[in-house]
């Protein structure tokens, strides 16, 4: 009885390979250039609020130094960096700091602040932030904070979200805060992701400036969500469809 014949072992090594490359290229999705595959996070006033902590501190040194400061200016500090902040109030002062007065008074400030941000634990963080969280990770979505806070890893830690991300971008490893994109586009490099595959959550105009900046889409939730350049907007993060969201066009 005559066998079928045999390809030689090469040819069958060659075949096989082959054929695991077209499978390896059917089961890997393309990313598509619009896709979110990765979102970043502002810290305050979208997982957690640390306004008033950031107004009392800045409070107590401005009364210390006869410096009027009411809730109106403060507004005008979100998304804002220490030390931008230190100059919007010194508008008001009646006298010229130098610059080491300067320092010396934010050092101050920052100080009343982390003792207030000291009694924050996970009960703080806000609505819809935990729950959003898990169902990015669920999903398969990277997960990145995108702050300009120096307190960034102190406030995770109390809130106990330190090791919920892939990447951290915050003050300590900058050099421009918000509006400029450094740290969103430092976030998205950490994601290994490329700007238009990312999504930007903010709640602070500044931020949702900067994400416009370095090439990415925005959620704007809280003070943010009346800014028409979101893609799309939310009162909190309970609020969002993320299937809507996230579903590729």
């Amino acid at each position: 009885m005559e066998t079928a014949p045999t390809l030689p072992f090469q040819i069958m090594v060659y075949w096989w390979g082959k054929c695991r490359l077209a499978q390896a290229a059917f089961e890997e999705e393309p990313m598509s250039p619009h896709q979110i595959k990765g979102v970043i996070f502002d810290l305050d006033g979208v997982l957690v609020s640390t306004d008033n902590c950031h107004y009392l501190g800045w409070k107590r040194m401005a009364d210390e130094e006869g410096i009027p400061f009411d809730r109106e200016i403060n507004q005008r500090l979100r998304g804002v960096s220490r030390m931008e902040s230190l100059e919007i109030i010194l508008e008001k002062a009646g006298r010229a700091y130098t610059r080491e007065e300067k320092e010396a008074l934010a050092a101050r400030k920052n100080a009343y602040y982390v003792e207030l941000i000291g009694n924050l634990r996970r009960e703080d963080v806000l609505p819809g932030a935990l729950d959003t969280l898990a169902l990015l990770r669920q999903m398969g979505i990277r997960m990145a904070i995108g702050s300009s806070s120096r307190n960034t890893p102190l406030i995770l830690k109390q809130i106990g979200l330190e090791d919920a991300f892939d990447g951290i971008a915050d003050g300590n490893r900058i050099a421009r805060s918000k509006p400029d994109p450094e740290v969103f586009v430092l976030a998205a490099r950490l994601l290994a992701l490329p700007p238009e595959n990312c999504l930007v959550v903010e709640d602070a105009d500044a931020g949702i400036e900067a994400a416009a900046a370095a090439g990415m889409r925005a959620l704007g939730v809280g003070f943010a969500s009346a800014n028409h350049k979101a893609a799309w907007r939310a009162g909190n993060l309970a609020e969002v469809d993320w299937t809507q969201i996230l579903t590729p066009v």
